[in-house]
């Protein structure tokens, strides 16, 4: 197996919550930050591979033609989306 050094910067609180985490798991910090990363590649590898393989065969035209009937409207920003979230349980409670 190859290894490379990588000089990783990172935020104080988030190093002290991985050093406590190997600690934890009786590993290094470094064992810890390895798998972690290795973990995610992974999943982002696996995410790919499954939209890939979804979009295999797809017909743009017909999905364009399913769509043109669809209003061409902005989606509602994540604080709109909140807002009304909010808005609708309090008024559920009142």
């Amino acid at each position: 197996m190859n290894k490379s050094t990588y000089p990783l910067k990172l935020p104080i609180s988030i190093k002290r919550a991985a050093q406590r985490l190997a600690k934890e798991e009786g590993v290094s910090l470094n064992q810890w930050i390895a798998v972690a990363v290795a973990q995610k590649v992974g999943v982002v590898d696996t995410a790919a591979e499954f939209f890939r393989k979804r979009s295999e065969g797809t017909d743009l035209a017909h999905m364009r033609k399913i769509l043109m009937p669809c209003p061409t409207i902005r989606p509602m920003s994540r604080i709109a989306r909140i807002d009304s979230t909010v808005g609708a349980l309090y008024r559920r409670e009142s």
